[in-house]
């Protein structure tokens, strides 16, 4: 079954704004991510959808573009002030990633065996990264029979954790909104943020200006990420902070530019589609070890997260989505704040005083997950095999 481009587009942007409609309905209860994609993978299962529908829609190649502007979008979100309080979140993301690495390493060890446990501590712990490395050594050693593991834990741990997370964040929202004056500085942020606006020139208040100029921290983000042993996302995310602080770029910068919105509908293309490839088959055989390493990584998960955040200070339903984000990684861990936010709020001060407040801290636990410790994880468990 072939489409035209325009039509493969629009039917993947039906599933997303099924999504949408379902998480906006339910106040961000049901993460609109999840249900795009398992909506994806009954659709491409029962023939609706083609295998290669989101190749058809030539959206891949625009996603791959935009992964770097995003991030540098991401960094413009957080302040000087901010960054200086977010080191409790890499506590708790590198807690969480403890108490995963400890209990799947003994617990999946005993129950099944320590090929079976590596193959799956380095897509739990987050990042494609973590799986090419895990999938890599599988096939080197020979053990092709075991890739599907870490291949169906990198699929389905976006939607069980999205939810989990959800949960966890809303329930610390509505702790956030009942105690407004605890929480003075964020809403005098956003204050300070609307009234400096207008202090940049005004060729820097141009939309194709300011897409020019993420777009080419990104082009060099990537640049040095491929001379040097640093993630290009770590060049993004920090070339966004240096900016927004800098006052060069405003907050937020691609929705000031009319940008964003377009360019996170193309990378969460590229995320439903890591459904694809996944068969009825592979599902049913390989279920008892998958379904044993999701429980027990994300018991890990949880119990790290919520020791680390007693430890620190952090109220534990902001401290554990932290922990969380390894199962999340870039966009779902930003899209479930701006839903949690929209959804547990009824005025605009609060919806953008308790984003600010999510979005930090779950996009530093993300990058200390998914682009950093996945990647040693990954690495040390499976030279040990």
């Amino acid at each position: 079954m072939n489409f035209d481009p325009i039509v493969a587009f629009f039917l993947l942007l039906l599933l997303l704004a099924a999504g949408e409609v379902i998480s906006i309905w339910t106040r961000a209860r049901i993460p609109m991510l999840l249900v795009a994609m398992l909506g994806y993978l009954i659709l491409t299962w029962t023939g609706v959808f083609p295998e290669n529908i989101t190749e058809q829609s030539t959206i891949p190649a625009l996603a791959t573009v935009a992964i770097a502007p995003l991030i540098v979008h991401m960094g413009t979100l957080m302040s000087l002030g901010v960054l200086k309080k977010q080191w409790r979140a890499v506590m708790i993301a590198l807690g969480g990633l403890a108490g995963a690495l400890i209990l799947v390493l003994t617990i999946i060890t005993l129950i099944f065996d320590f090929k079976t446990a590596a193959s799956g501590i380095g897509p739990i712990s987050g990042g494609v990264i973590a799986l090419l490395i895990t999938t890599e050594r599988l096939t080197e050693l020979g053990l092709t029979s075991m890739i599907v593991i870490p291949v169906m834990i990198q699929a389905f741990q976006s939607p069980i954790g999205m939810p989990l997370a959800t949960f966890f964040m809303r329930k610390y929202s509505k702790y956030f909104l009942t105690h407004k004056e605890e929480f003075k500085e964020n809403y005098q942020i956003n204050l300070d943020e609307e009234n400096n606006v207008t202090n940049r020139p005004n060729i820097l208040q141009n939309n194709i200006i300011l897409l020019t100029i993420v777009i080419g921290c990104g082009a060099l983000a990537m640049l040095l990420g491929n001379v040097t042993p640093i993630h290009y996302t770590l060049y993004s995310l920090v070339f966004g902070i240096l900016l927004v602080n800098l006052k060069i770029i405003p907050k937020a910068v691609l929705e000031k530019a009319n940008s964003f919105t377009f360019l996170m509908v193309a990378l969460m293309i590229i995320i439903i589609n890591t459904m694809g490839g996944i068969t009825p088959s592979d599902v049913i055989s390989n279920l008892p070890a998958v379904l044993m390493l999701l429980i027990v990584g994300i018991a890990g998960l949880l119990i790290g997260g919520f020791i680390v955040s007693k430890l620190v200070g952090w109220h534990p339903n902001k401290g554990m989505p932290v922990a969380l984000t390894a199962l999340l990684g870039f966009p779902a861990d930003y899209i479930l704040c701006e839903e949690v936010a929209r959804g547990e709020t009824d005025n605009e001060a609060d919806r953008k005083a308790l984003f600010d407040e999510l979005v930090s801290p779950m996009v530093i636990g993300g990058f200390v997950t998914v682009t950093v410790a996945s990647v040693f994880i990954a690495s040390i468990i499976m030279g040990m095999i």
